[in-house]
Protein backbone atom coordinates (compact mmCIF):
# COMPACT_ATOMS: atom_id res chain seq x y z
CA UNK A 1 0.00 0.00 0.00
CA UNK A 2 1.55 3.25 -0.95
CA UNK A 3 0.67 6.53 0.17
CA UNK A 4 0.89 8.58 -2.39
CA UNK A 5 0.68 12.08 -0.65
CA UNK A 6 4.17 11.39 1.45
CA UNK A 7 7.24 12.40 -0.62
CA UNK A 8 9.61 10.36 1.88
CA UNK A 9 8.44 7.06 0.43
CA UNK A 10 8.38 5.37 -3.08
CA UNK A 11 6.78 7.37 -5.16
CA UNK A 12 3.55 4.86 -6.92
CA UNK A 13 3.55 3.59 -10.50
CA UNK A 14 1.13 5.74 -12.95
CA UNK A 15 -1.90 3.72 -11.97
CA UNK A 16 -2.28 2.02 -15.60
CA UNK A 17 0.78 0.65 -15.47
CA UNK A 18 1.11 -0.81 -11.98
CA UNK A 19 -2.04 -2.25 -12.13
CA UNK A 20 -1.04 -4.32 -15.74
CA UNK A 21 -3.13 -1.40 -17.52
CA UNK A 22 -6.86 -1.92 -18.20
CA UNK A 23 -7.75 -4.53 -20.82
CA UNK A 24 -8.68 -3.02 -23.93
CA UNK A 25 -11.76 -0.95 -23.01
CA UNK A 26 -13.46 -3.55 -20.69
CA UNK A 27 -11.83 -1.90 -17.57
CA UNK A 28 -10.52 -4.95 -15.96
CA UNK A 29 -6.79 -6.87 -15.64
CA UNK A 30 -6.06 -10.19 -15.28
CA UNK A 31 -4.51 -8.91 -11.24
CA UNK A 32 -7.72 -8.03 -10.61
CA UNK A 33 -9.45 -11.15 -11.82
CA UNK A 34 -7.29 -13.30 -9.60
CA UNK A 35 -7.53 -10.50 -6.73
CA UNK A 36 -11.29 -11.43 -6.29
CA UNK A 37 -10.39 -14.93 -6.55
CA UNK A 38 -8.41 -14.31 -3.56
CA UNK A 39 -11.14 -12.50 -1.49
CA UNK A 40 -13.44 -15.17 -2.29
CA UNK A 41 -10.79 -17.31 -0.94
CA UNK A 42 -10.72 -15.45 2.42
CA UNK A 43 -14.33 -14.77 2.81
CA UNK A 44 -14.98 -18.68 2.62
CA UNK A 45 -11.88 -19.19 4.86
CA UNK A 46 -13.75 -16.37 7.46
CA UNK A 47 -10.14 -14.80 7.56
CA UNK A 48 -9.92 -10.93 7.38
CA UNK A 49 -9.18 -8.95 4.21
CA UNK A 50 -5.65 -7.97 4.28
CA UNK A 51 -3.55 -4.94 2.77
CA UNK A 52 -2.23 -6.41 -0.99
CA UNK A 53 1.30 -7.58 -0.28
CA UNK A 54 0.65 -6.91 3.26
CA UNK A 55 -0.56 -10.54 4.76
CA UNK A 56 -0.23 -9.10 8.44
CA UNK A 57 -2.06 -5.71 8.15
CA UNK A 58 -5.84 -5.72 7.85
CA UNK A 59 -7.65 -4.14 5.16
CA UNK A 60 -9.55 -1.13 6.83
CA UNK A 61 -12.68 0.71 5.55
CA UNK A 62 -10.69 3.98 5.69
CA UNK A 63 -8.07 3.13 3.47
CA UNK A 64 -10.48 2.28 0.90
CA UNK A 65 -12.09 6.12 1.19
CA UNK A 66 -8.52 7.41 0.87
CA UNK A 67 -7.97 7.50 -3.01
CA UNK A 68 -4.50 8.74 -2.03
CA UNK A 69 -3.33 5.33 -1.55
CA UNK A 70 -2.24 3.14 -3.83
CA UNK A 71 -4.14 -0.14 -3.07
CA UNK A 72 -2.51 -2.20 -6.42
CA UNK A 73 -4.88 -5.00 -7.03
CA UNK A 74 -7.69 -3.38 -4.91
CA UNK A 75 -7.86 -0.66 -7.64
CA UNK A 76 -9.56 -3.07 -10.16
CA UNK A 77 -13.25 -3.33 -9.93
CA UNK A 78 -13.48 -6.68 -10.03
CA UNK A 79 -12.56 -7.36 -6.24
CA UNK A 80 -13.82 -3.96 -4.99
CA UNK A 81 -17.02 -5.73 -6.21
CA UNK A 82 -16.71 -8.66 -4.67
CA UNK A 83 -15.91 -7.22 -1.58
CA UNK A 84 -19.31 -4.41 -1.52
CA UNK A 85 -21.47 -7.44 -2.29
CA UNK A 86 -19.84 -10.16 -0.26
CA UNK A 87 -18.01 -8.07 2.71
CA UNK A 88 -20.40 -9.56 6.03
CA UNK A 89 -20.14 -5.77 7.73
CA UNK A 90 -21.85 -2.77 5.97
CA UNK A 91 -18.88 0.10 6.31
CA UNK A 92 -16.55 -2.45 4.46
CA UNK A 93 -18.94 -3.06 2.09
CA UNK A 94 -19.97 0.90 1.60
CA UNK A 95 -16.64 2.08 1.65
CA UNK A 96 -15.76 -0.63 -1.43
CA UNK A 97 -18.25 0.53 -3.32
CA UNK A 98 -17.68 4.09 -3.00
CA UNK A 99 -14.46 3.49 -4.25
CA UNK A 100 -15.70 1.62 -7.42
CA UNK A 101 -17.80 4.23 -8.07
CA UNK A 102 -15.67 6.82 -10.44
CA UNK A 103 -15.04 3.39 -12.57
CA UNK A 104 -18.37 2.80 -13.46
CA UNK A 105 -18.37 5.33 -16.39
CA UNK A 106 -14.98 4.09 -17.68
CA UNK A 107 -17.03 1.49 -19.57
CA UNK A 108 -20.45 -0.61 -19.86
CA UNK A 109 -18.61 -3.81 -18.83
CA UNK A 110 -17.71 -1.79 -15.25
CA UNK A 111 -20.84 -0.03 -15.43
CA UNK A 112 -22.87 -3.06 -15.39
CA UNK A 113 -20.66 -4.87 -12.69
CA UNK A 114 -21.20 -1.80 -10.42
CA UNK A 115 -25.18 -2.02 -11.18
CA UNK A 116 -25.20 -6.09 -10.87
CA UNK A 117 -23.32 -5.59 -7.69
CA UNK A 118 -25.62 -2.93 -5.79
CA UNK A 119 -28.19 -5.56 -6.83
CA UNK A 120 -26.73 -8.46 -5.11
CA UNK A 121 -25.29 -7.18 -2.31
CA UNK A 122 -26.14 -8.46 1.43
CA UNK A 123 -26.35 -4.67 2.38
CA UNK A 124 -29.08 -1.98 2.25
CA UNK A 125 -27.20 0.71 2.44
CA UNK A 126 -24.91 -0.03 -0.23
CA UNK A 127 -28.37 -1.29 -2.65
CA UNK A 128 -29.30 2.57 -2.45
CA UNK A 129 -26.09 3.94 -2.39
CA UNK A 130 -25.47 2.54 -5.96
CA UNK A 131 -29.03 3.45 -7.03
CA UNK A 132 -28.29 6.44 -6.59
CA UNK A 133 -25.14 6.84 -8.68
CA UNK A 134 -26.17 4.76 -11.47
CA UNK A 135 -29.39 6.95 -11.29
CA UNK A 136 -27.36 10.05 -11.62
CA UNK A 137 -25.42 8.89 -14.50
CA UNK A 138 -22.50 8.62 -12.01
CA UNK A 139 -22.20 12.25 -11.52
CA UNK A 140 -19.51 13.35 -9.91
CA UNK A 141 -21.80 15.32 -7.28
CA UNK A 142 -23.63 12.26 -6.41
CA UNK A 143 -20.44 10.19 -6.18
CA UNK A 144 -18.72 12.78 -3.66
CA UNK A 145 -22.09 12.51 -1.97
CA UNK A 146 -22.43 9.00 -1.32
CA UNK A 147 -18.45 9.09 0.02
CA UNK A 148 -18.94 11.61 2.64
CA UNK A 149 -22.22 9.30 4.06
CA UNK A 150 -20.12 6.79 3.94
CA UNK A 151 -17.22 8.18 5.79
CA UNK A 152 -19.63 9.54 8.36
CA UNK A 153 -21.33 5.66 8.62
CA UNK A 154 -17.97 4.01 8.96
CA UNK A 155 -16.61 6.71 11.87
CA UNK A 156 -20.16 5.92 13.54
CA UNK A 157 -20.36 2.47 13.36
CA UNK A 158 -16.52 2.09 14.80
CA UNK A 159 -17.76 4.64 17.71
CA UNK A 160 -20.75 2.21 18.47
CA UNK A 161 -18.98 -1.11 18.67
CA UNK A 162 -16.29 0.56 20.73
CA UNK A 163 -18.89 2.02 23.28
CA UNK A 164 -20.59 -1.71 22.98
CA UNK A 165 -17.13 -3.32 23.48
CA UNK A 166 -17.02 -0.94 27.34
CA UNK A 167 -20.67 -1.83 28.11
CA UNK A 168 -19.79 -5.48 28.46
CA UNK A 169 -16.38 -5.24 29.65
CA UNK A 170 -18.88 -3.99 32.53
CA UNK A 171 -21.26 -6.04 32.39
CA UNK A 172 -18.75 -8.91 32.45
CA UNK A 173 -17.35 -7.39 35.93
CA UNK A 174 -20.61 -6.90 37.40
CA UNK A 175 -21.54 -10.84 36.86
CA UNK A 176 -24.60 -9.49 33.84
CA UNK A 177 -23.15 -11.56 31.64
CA UNK A 178 -21.42 -15.37 31.00
CA UNK A 179 -17.67 -15.31 30.37
CA UNK A 180 -18.38 -17.59 27.36
CA UNK A 181 -20.45 -15.06 25.67
CA UNK A 182 -18.21 -11.94 26.67
CA UNK A 183 -15.72 -13.55 24.79
CA UNK A 184 -17.59 -14.54 21.90
CA UNK A 185 -19.11 -10.78 21.53
CA UNK A 186 -15.93 -9.57 22.34
CA UNK A 187 -14.03 -11.10 18.99
CA UNK A 188 -17.17 -9.95 17.13
CA UNK A 189 -17.57 -6.74 18.09
CA UNK A 190 -13.85 -6.28 17.52
CA UNK A 191 -13.92 -7.90 13.71
CA UNK A 192 -16.96 -6.41 12.92
CA UNK A 193 -15.88 -2.66 14.04
CA UNK A 194 -12.77 -3.21 12.02
CA UNK A 195 -11.22 -1.59 15.04
CA UNK A 196 -7.18 -1.00 14.14
CA UNK A 197 -4.72 -3.38 15.25
CA UNK A 198 -3.10 -1.42 17.66
CA UNK A 199 -5.95 -1.03 19.18
CA UNK A 200 -6.85 -4.90 19.36
CA UNK A 201 -3.71 -5.28 20.91
CA UNK A 202 -4.64 -3.24 23.68
CA UNK A 203 -7.99 -4.20 24.68
CA UNK A 204 -6.33 -8.01 24.66
CA UNK A 205 -3.27 -6.47 26.55
CA UNK A 206 -5.65 -4.79 29.06
CA UNK A 207 -7.65 -8.09 30.20
CA UNK A 208 -4.51 -10.53 29.62
CA UNK A 209 -3.02 -8.39 32.27
CA UNK A 210 -5.45 -7.30 34.25
CA UNK A 211 -5.82 -8.41 38.13
CA UNK A 212 -9.46 -7.98 38.42
CA UNK A 213 -10.30 -10.23 35.07
CA UNK A 214 -10.54 -14.06 36.38
CA UNK A 215 -7.98 -16.47 34.40
CA UNK A 216 -10.78 -18.84 33.15
CA UNK A 217 -11.59 -15.57 30.93
CA UNK A 218 -7.93 -15.00 29.95
CA UNK A 219 -7.51 -18.71 28.82
CA UNK A 220 -10.95 -18.42 26.77
CA UNK A 221 -8.96 -15.06 24.89
CA UNK A 222 -6.30 -17.78 24.25
CA UNK A 223 -8.29 -20.10 23.03
CA UNK A 224 -9.67 -17.48 20.38
CA UNK A 225 -6.18 -16.19 19.38
CA UNK A 226 -5.97 -17.14 16.08
CA UNK A 227 -8.75 -15.16 14.51
CA UNK A 228 -6.35 -11.91 15.42
CA UNK A 229 -3.99 -10.96 12.90
CA UNK A 230 -0.99 -12.30 12.95
CA UNK A 231 1.27 -8.51 13.95
CA UNK A 232 -1.58 -8.31 16.68
CA UNK A 233 -0.38 -12.06 18.13
CA UNK A 234 2.94 -11.54 18.23
CA UNK A 235 2.66 -8.21 20.04
CA UNK A 236 0.65 -9.68 22.80
CA UNK A 237 3.35 -12.40 23.67
CA UNK A 238 5.58 -9.80 23.18
CA UNK A 239 4.21 -7.51 25.83
CA UNK A 240 3.04 -10.62 28.32
CA UNK A 241 6.09 -12.24 28.14
CA UNK A 242 7.90 -9.22 29.34
CA UNK A 243 5.21 -8.30 31.85
CA UNK A 244 6.25 -8.97 35.46
CA UNK A 245 5.83 -12.68 36.91
CA UNK A 246 3.15 -13.45 39.03
CA UNK A 247 1.07 -16.64 39.85
CA UNK A 248 -1.66 -16.29 37.34
CA UNK A 249 0.09 -14.18 34.57
CA UNK A 250 2.99 -17.31 34.59
CA UNK A 251 -0.01 -19.29 33.38
CA UNK A 252 -0.65 -17.59 30.45
CA UNK A 253 2.69 -17.24 29.95
CA UNK A 254 2.99 -20.62 29.90
CA UNK A 255 0.05 -21.22 27.50
CA UNK A 256 1.50 -18.37 24.99
CA UNK A 257 4.76 -19.83 24.35
CA UNK A 258 2.75 -23.58 24.11
CA UNK A 259 1.06 -21.49 21.26
CA UNK A 260 4.01 -19.91 19.42
CA UNK A 261 5.94 -23.35 19.76
CA UNK A 262 2.41 -24.61 17.61
CA UNK A 263 2.70 -22.10 15.21
CA UNK A 264 5.77 -22.14 14.19
CA UNK A 265 5.40 -25.70 12.55
CA UNK A 266 2.32 -24.08 10.94
CA UNK A 267 4.22 -21.31 9.46
CA UNK A 268 6.76 -23.90 8.11
CA UNK A 269 4.50 -25.63 6.47
CA UNK A 270 3.13 -22.67 4.91
CA UNK A 271 6.39 -21.96 3.38
CA UNK A 272 6.94 -25.31 1.91
CA UNK A 273 3.29 -25.17 0.57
Amino acid sequence: MTQKARPSEREPENRAQGNNTMTGSLGITQDGLRAALRVKEDYRKGEPLCVPGERTRILLPEYLMNHNLDLHDFEDPLPLAMVAARDPEAPMALAAAARMSPLGPKSRLVGGLFQVMGESTRHDIVRRSVELITANAFSPEMIAEVRRQASRIIVNTREEFTLALRQNLQSLLDGAIAPRQFVREFFDLTEAGNLRNEIRKKLVLSLLLSSTIRPSIKFLLLENFQRMPQTVRLGIIGAVLKAEPSRHLDMIKEELRWIVTQERPAAAAGKVN
